[in-house]
């Protein structure tokens, strides 16, 4: 497995192309340089009316599929 941390910090507004599927994946880069683009649904359980604050720990698996993303 490997785990990517990095920061997030959008607003509702800007997510909610994301959260409604109208765009599919959001594109962070993480604390070491690695671009990582996520399915925009792995974050709809940290939306908020301010929209999403705060350090994640993206986890694939071996293949690159999706394991977990969880809030730091």
């Amino acid at each position: 497995m490997r785990q990517f941390i990095f920061r997030l910090n959008v607003s509702f507004d800007t997510f909610k192309p994301y959260y409604q599927g109208v765009v599919e994946n959001v594109q962070v880069t993480d604390i070491n340089g690695v671009v990582i683009r996520i399915n925009g649904r792995h974050f709809r359980q940290f939306l908020t009316a301010e929209g999403i604050h705060g350090n994640f720990r993206l986890t694939i698996e071996d293949n690159g599929h999706f394991k977990s993303l969880e809030k730091l």
